[in-house]
């Protein structure tokens, strides 16, 4: 059975632990709600590392990734989006566009970004893994724990739902 995530419980339940991030997303995915231990990607038009941890095991983790919400091209598209589905990713939150809307509009994965643009991004390897990134007044480390729902989205150094 899926855990139901209420992000309003759990701010009223866990408030001096948790973080609430500015209401700047939207969702795109069909998984309207996720949690999970959080991956950062910081990286600016280049989803290299991206690509390169949507194909590894998600194991039911976030992927958090810092794109400096540039509004020049998508660090996410329909491809790699499956990927996330297949590798067992439970969310992916970009600071940033992604592309191919209707496509990642029935793939069941919490995907949430600022916007989406049809360009897509280079490839030039470049962009850091697992460092502390800061966007929406909040600071997502890696290791935290990442709560969503269409109210909005929590972060927490400790697994509120364990």
């Amino acid at each position: 059975m899926a855990i139901i995530i209420s992000t309003p419980d759990l701010c009223d339940q866990f408030d001096q632990q948790v973080d609430v991030a500015q209401p700047l997303f939207k969702h795109f995915g069909a998984n309207r709600q996720g949690y999970g231990q959080i991956t950062t990607v910081a990286c600016f038009e280049d989803n290299s590392l991206v690509a390169e941890q949507v194909k590894l095991p998600g194991k039911g983790g976030v992927l958090v990734v810092d794109g400096s919400a540039s509004m020049r091209c998508s660090l996410l598209g329909d491809q790699l989006a499956a990927a996330a589905v297949d590798n067992a990713w439970s969310a992916i939150l970009i600071n940033g566009c992604i592309r191919d809307v209707e496509l990642i509009s029935s793939m069941p994965l919490v995907v949430m970004a600022l916007a989406s643009i049809p360009k897509k991004t280079v490839k030039a390897g470049q962009g850091e893994l697992n460092v502390s990134v800061s966007f929406a007044g909040v600071t997502f480390t890696p290791g935290a724990y990442f709560y969503a729902d269409q109210t909005g989205i929590l972060v927490s150094d400790h697994d509120l739902l364990g």
